[in-house]
């Protein structure tokens, strides 16, 4: 499973491709401008971005140049409507590891991304979060382990087998050994809290957990889990 985030501002096109992907297993966020995308774009969780030239607050290669000059450890493929070879020569050159012409093949699309995020996973250190379960660590892409925890080590294990998927908190609770009915919610609130705040202090990276209002909790990027 790969965490892309796709940079596409026609929304019907975005919305096909973000969908296509996520049939193929991805976990894709998709945005239509380039402040969306740094908004959006976390270093530490998206291994892949699908990049457009055309955008309506600037220009995907003077981005892709910018994130190749940040030294961002990314598989950056282009999907344009540029065909001409100099467009496509141009992105290669600033940074571009793939240029696919729309309309894109989703086929094609499919096995790019697949021998993409096949070698950035194996070229050096996996892009994803590893949760020892037994030593009671949690290390984030190229970081060092973060001691969690007891219960803390339970509630990430919980929320990361959902393999991307939301958790409900029932689920979350039962997992501690609590009563759902009895258990105060707000020890769960301020469990995630902790644990946001400590994989912060010690890495500098945000814990990728959304918060699914009224359900419960949601791990946005690939965890292997280590018994």
């Amino acid at each position: 499973m790969t965490r892309l985030i796709l940079l596409e501002d026609e929304p019907i096109l975005r919305h096909e491709l973000a969908g296509y992907l996520t049939e193929q297993g991805h976990i894709v966020d998709a945005v239509g401008t380039v402040s969306g995308f740094h908004a959006a774009f976390s270093p530490a969780n998206h291994l892949i971005a699908l990049v457009d030239l055309g955008l309506p607050d600037g220009d995907g290669i003077d981005l892709i140049d910018a994130l190749r000059h940040q030294g961002t450890r990314l598989g950056i493929v282009v999907i344009s409507a540029r065909s001409r070879t100099g467009d496509k020569v141009r992105g290669l050159v600033v940074g571009a590891d793939y240029y696919l012409n729309k309309p894109i093949e989703l086929e094609e699309l499919s096995a790019v991304l697949t021998a993409l995020a096949r070698r950035l996973e194996t070229g050096g250190v996996s892009l994803s979060w590893v949760l020892d379960v037994r030593r009671g660590k949690l290390a984030p892409p190229g970081k060092a382990p973060v001691p969690l925890t007891a219960q803390g080590v339970v509630v990430l294990k919980a929320i990361a087998a959902g393999g991307g998927k939301p958790v409900d908190r029932r689920q979350i609770v039962n997992a501690l050994g609590a009563d759902f009915l009895q258990y105060d919610q707000r020890r769960l609130d301020t469990q995630i809290h902790q644990l946001r705040k400590a994989v912060f202090d010690a890495s500098g990276v945000e814990l990728p957990i959304r918060t699914i209002r009224n359900r419960g909790y949601q791990f946005l990027a690939s965890v292997e889990l280590k018994a």
